[in-house]
């Protein structure tokens, strides 16, 4: 797009820019008319000015700061900064504690629902990133926004308590300080990590715990500093190629499992039938918490056009990869496996329905077995999906008894109860 005409590129870039948010309302992202307000208000160009405006207004992550190949910062995707704020709940007025400052974008979008009477306070890890996001803030009219270098898992103090506390990076616990730091009746909204998957889990308070009150399905790069938790991905093969997630820490042979995963497969039927939002977002989380040896596989398109790995489940066009969700045994591996030939993309992700599969390798038959009857029992319970999750979090010391419904999941500073409200 030619710069020498200012008033077609400024007429193209607004176009661009509401053609957006006008996408992201029908797709019942955006409804509260503050946040759609906001997102109309605030251009993300401004916060992303070595992109182009064709990348800058679709629907998508855009990286902007990598460490040995792999992105630790980015512009999260449109679709989930909507998602989020439409789970914060903002009005004008609150103060709101932001970890994880980015671009500077999705602060500025929360600056313009606090307005004036409001405080927004956004924290990083790394200086270049706070420079920058400090840098976009005041061009987009946001100087209000401060910006502070810090490590996010102790939150902010100098100005808590806040209303709202809201992570846009992963977490695999809920810290001590975003607690202690929350105003009675605020709201922590925070990408959260159970075992292995990830959503976005807004919290109030109740009694002696927090409780959930919303519950999406997300993806965030995790939080860095004193307060990360490692991750269980193992990378299988001589190139970073093929990894493994899983739900624990376990001695793994990976020579082996790249051997199983080289090898031609056996494939069975499930006689369930899955819509591809449910096959990303309800069933893995099911596996996830009532199957001991869950695993995710990932692998690199290449290997697929090489044939050295089978395609898995592969739904959007913009992923360079295949991953897929399983079990993973000591003497054998099995995935689900998607019938479909074509790639669908994010416009079309509810798509017709179709029988999911399971591929398994390795000589331990029992698996596909295993993974089948879990496939059939969450389709028995009526296909939840994470918004049927409803999960309270107590101290790590406090003596819960779980219900007959719940499974608890150990942190390290708390200790979650998770539930299915099935019908």
């Amino acid at each position: 797009m030619a710069r020498n005409n200012g008033d077609e590129y400024e007429q193209e870039v607004e176009k661009r820019h509401q053609g957006l948010v006008d996408q992201l309302k029908g797709q019942g992202h955006i409804v509260d008319p503050l946040v759609e307000a906001a997102f109309r208000a605030v251009p993300r160009h401004l916060f992303l000015p070595d992109k182009a405006p064709a990348e800058v207004y679709r629907d998508e992550a855009i990286a902007t700061k990598f460490l040995k190949g792999t992105s630790i910062s980015a512009s999260s995707q449109p679709a989930i900064m909507a998602i989020m704020l439409e789970q914060l709940q903002l009005k004008p007025g609150l103060r709101v504690l932001e970890i994880g400052a980015g671009t500077g974008y999705n602060a500025a979008l929360i600056a313009h629902i606090v307005g004036q009477t409001g405080r927004v306070i956004t924290v990083d890890i790394d200086e270049d990133i706070v420079h920058n996001a400090r840098t976009h803030l005041i061009t987009a009219g946001f100087a209000r926004v401060q910006v502070i270098c810090a490590d996010g898992g102790a939150g902010y103090v100098n100005a808590a308590p806040y209303d709202r506390i809201i992570l846009t990076v992963g977490a695999s616990d809920i810290t001590p300080a975003w607690h202690e730091q929350l105003k009675p009746g605020g709201r922590l909204l925070l990408p959260l990590t159970l075992r292995e998957p990830q959503v976005s889990v807004a919290f109030e308070q109740v009694d002696d715990h927090l409780a959930s009150v919303s519950v999406r399905a997300c993806g965030f790069m995790m939080l860095r500093g004193a307060f990360a938790e490692p991750a269980f991905r193992v990378q299988v093969g001589a190139e970073p190629l093929l990894f493994l997630w899983l739900r624990e820490h376990r001695f793994l042979d990976t020579d082996t499992v790249h051997q199983w995963l080289t090898s031609p497969g056996r494939d069975r039927a499930s006689g369930v039938n899955v819509v591809p939002r449910e096959l990303f977002f309800g069933l893995p989380m099911w596996l996830a918490l009532h199957e001991a040896d869950y695993c995710q596989v990932l692998v690199d398109m290449s290997l697929v056009e090489q044939g050295i790995i089978p395609l898995f489940l592969q739904v959007f066009t913009a992923s360079k990869f295949t991953s897929s969700f399983g079990i993973l045994g000591d003497n054998g591996i099995c995935l689900l496996t998607s019938p479909m030939a074509q790639f669908l993309n994010q416009e079309h992700a509810v798509a017709a329905p179709f029988e999911v599969g399971v591929k398994s390798f390795g000589p331990d038959e029992s698996l596909a077995a295993r993974l089948i009857a879990l496939v059939s029992t969450w389709n028995a319970a009526g296909h939840p999906t994470e918004e049927h999750l409803h999960i309270k979090a107590y101290p790590r010391d406090v003596a819960y008894i779980p219900a007959a419904n719940e499974t608890v999941i150990q942190k390290h500073w708390t200790q979650l109860a998770v539930s299915w409200e099935l019908r």
